[in-house]
């Protein structure tokens, strides 16, 4: 059989696996990327089946760009926002105190090692995966939890790859800690700059094509036109993706049709799924490979898989140790953002707080909408953050949440050649990644019913929402000044948007009125063309 032949055959056969798992994994009960693991491990030890061996920069510059962007597009800006402070932290100074951390215990326990390359695989192992969270947001986790962890998975492995870099230069000529933080903050703000740009220039060639398949077909290109530029400019290709998700998700609702939005989520979906079930069946099968490869080293399969052990365990401790801190902030943060309501609540009012400073000049009507916008945003924050408080169960499932995945397999394999024990170390990234997505993959949603019981959103707060959604509604239909039913359809959706970007609606509820008032347009655009 031909080199094409099999190269096709294999990969209609991996898609029929990963639609097999996904369906076998709903109905078991069991995350697909676990099976998916398994399947690849069963593949790989089967007489005659071809080696399999990914280059890592297929994953890191082919896979995780258009996962990472389409995981933003889902993720709704305005509680990313509220969540900054959190996700941030958890995706920098976590990821850098874990590489640090790691790095002293593998120095310590990998003979010849060394701090430099021991920072590099602690880099390597350190952040999670935006898709391997994916398991955690499927089982009713409360929002602001898996909004903190999205946001971690989708910002953190920009951190890890400079720590990983920083790491390999200093093991190989030296490097200065204010030349690794420049070269940081460097990547993350061109990247942010890039992904904005071509987030923005993707919607506004969008909006003005008329075929719904070529405005979707467009979609798939936009994660790479802003990891490619920002990679050739030495900025961080996937924070790029990243920021041109978070823009397409938060303007398109005002730029593209209902039509060609309900397109991109269908197919964008089918994409996520056949990418991220690739990224754990790829995982599978160059486990043996990498077993074979420490046996042929000498290096001691046993070992690896105990200084594994030690890694995961020591993974979960120092984000345990972090996260209880995170948490403890949070709480004082709320504290004293309740002290605070009452002012904005009084500023939201109209009413005078405080003494008036001397005006130079009397603020434009735009200089006011702009400051009162800005109250309503802040009184709506607080009001989240009081009704939606973080404690320490939401804690304890964001520690073990917190699993490995493809950023790890695919950032060890870019250890250079000459780096001390690769092999051995690569089989304990990949082993840290496995043992992670087995160990706290397959015991979330026990510990999510153990800690959280039934998380459901609270019947009435949901009908208080769903009323503000109907009278917003019929106050746009009223003030419309048409008959046309798609325009009040455009007056409702407009009027919406208003309340989303002052942050009165909670996300879930204001993502099932856009979809209603999308499915009725839809509908009537349909009928429209058939009469």
């Amino acid at each position: 059989m031909d080199p094409l032949t099999v190269t096709l055959a294999l990969a209609v056969l991996g898609v029929l696996v990963v639609v097999a798992a996904s369906a076998l994994g709903e109905r078991l009960g069991v995350a697909a990327p676990l099976l998916l693991v398994g399947a690849g491990v069963a593949a790989s030890v089967v007489p005659g089946f071809p080696t399999f061996e990914v280059e890592p920069e297929w994953v890191l510059a082919g896979l995780l760009p258009p996962l990472l962007y389409s995981a933003a597009v889902s993720v709704p800006a305005m509680d990313l926002r509220r969540e900054l402070s959190a996700v941030s932290g958890l995706s920098v100074v976590l990821v850098v105190l874990s590489s640090f951390a790691l790095g002293g215990f593998f120095a310590l326990v990998v003979p010849g090692l060394g701090l430099a390359w021991g920072v590099a695989l602690g880099a390597v192992v350190s952040p999670t995966d935006a898709v391997a969270t994916s398991i955690a947001r499927r089982l009713g986790v409360p929002a602001r939890a898996v909004t903190i962890l999205d946001g971690e998975g989708l910002l953190n492995d920009a951190t890890a790859l400079v720590v990983l870099r920083a790491g390999i230069a200093a093991a190989a000529s030296g490097v200065s800690l204010w030349g690794v933080a420049g070269r940081f903050v460097w990547s993350i703000a061109l990247a942010a700059l890039i992904g904005v740009l071509v987030g923005r220039a993707g919607l506004w060639v969008r909006a003005r094509l008329r075929e719904v398949p070529a405005t979707t077909a467009l979609s798939f290109a936009v994660p790479f036109v802003a990891a490619i530029p920002a990679e050739l400019a030495g900025a961080s290709g996937l924070v790029a993706a990243v920021l041109a998700g978070l823009t397409t998700g938060w303007r398109a609702p005002r730029v593209l049709s209902p039509g060609a939005r309900l397109s991109d989520a269908q197919n964008w979906s089918t994409v996520e799924m056949l990418l991220e079930g690739a990224v754990f069946l790829v995982m599978g099968l160059q486990l043996i490979g990498i077993l074979r490869d420490v046996q042929a080293d000498h290096a001691g399969v046993g070992t690896a898989l105990a200084v594994a052990a030690g890694a995961l365990a020591l993974t979960v401790v120092v984000r345990a140790v972090y996260v209880t801190l995170l948490f403890l902030g949070q709480r004082t943060r709320t504290a004293r953002t309740a002290q605070r309501r009452d002012v904005f609540a009084r500023l939201d009012a109209g009413e005078d707080v405080g003494h008036r400073r001397r005006q130079r000049r009397t603020p434009t009507e735009r200089q006011v909408q702009q400051f009162r916008s800005r109250v309503a945003r802040a009184l709506a924050d607080i009001d989240h953050l009081l009704a939606h408080p973080l404690d320490a169960r939401q804690g304890a499932v964001v520690v073990w949440a917190g699993m490995r995945g493809a950023i790890t397999l695919a950032a060890a394999q870019t250890l250079p050649e000459e780096t001390p024990a690769r092999p051995l170390l690569l089989l304990v990234a990949v082993a840290v990644a496995v043992g992670s997505l087995l160990l706290q993959g397959a015991t979330l949603p026990w510990v999510v019913r153990r800690l959280l019981g039934s998380s459901a959103a609270d019947p009435a707060d949901q009908e208080q929402q769903w009323d503000v959604v109907r009278q917003r509604l019929a106050e746009a239909a009223a003030g419309a000044g048409t008959d046309d039913p798609v325009a009040v359809l455009r007056a409702q959706r407009t009027a919406l948007l208003a309340e989303r970007d002052l942050g009165r609606l909670d996300s879930a509820v204001l993502t099932a009125a856009l979809a209603e008032l999308d499915a009725d347009q839809i509908a009537l655009e349909v009928r429209s063309r058939g009469g």
